[in-house]
């Protein structure tokens, strides 16, 4: 080989051992960037951590709400059930009988326990809607449907919805006699 051709092979060595160079310390960047941003995602994770620890526990109540046709009360007790949190009955917010079990009377008596929960500390609900049962209507009166939105619009979690209208398998007898009621 000439010269010029050993030269221009040398030059050309010398390229490229200085492109491996420049690879081998971008690569070496690269890696040092991903470690520094894994460092700063487990530190942000470390971070996080504290915070939902001292994220606040939500506090679950029932809501016993009896609904017949002459009153709506709605009953608000921890989980348990033995101890009463805020009790109010439509009888309380209107004047005449004849208004006691309306939607009404029942969206009012839900907005005293609404408040009354609220200051306890109550964040979520569960809610037991009850008829009269037994002998009595199987179907709840019309405040139980307005009672259970007051609560829903009161700010607070809902849980789940059950019917405990106590319906009996085999029934006493219903009040009136063998003929019936006769007027």
């Amino acid at each position: 080989m000439s010269e010029t051709e050993t030269m221009v092979e040398s030059e050309q060595v010398e390229e490229i051992s200085k492109v491996e160079d420049t690879t081998d310390k971008t690569e070496a960047k690269a890696e040092e960037k991903t470690e520094a941003k894994a460092e700063e995602k487990t530190e942000a994770k470390a971070e996080a951590k504290p915070q939902s620890e001292t994220k606040v526990q939500d506090k679950w109540g029932i809501a016993h709400i009896y609904s017949s046709y002459n009153n709506t009360i709605i009953h608000i007790t921890d989980l348990t059930g033995g101890e009463t949190i805020s009790i109010s009955s439509g009888g309380h917010h209107v004047n005449a009988d004849r208004y006691e079990s309306s939607p009404f009377a029942a969206m009012k008596a839900a907005n005293v326990v609404v408040e009354g929960a609220k200051t306890k500390g109550f964040t979520g609900l569960h809610i037991r809607v009850r008829a009269v049962g037994g002998v009595g209507s199987r179907v709840p009166g019309p405040g139980a449907q307005a009672a259970i939105r007051a609560l829903a619009r009161g700010g607070f979690k809902i849980g789940k919805i059950d019917d405990v209208t106590p319906i009996p398998h085999d029934t006493t007898r219903k009040k009136g006699g063998k003929r019936g009621r006769r007027v």
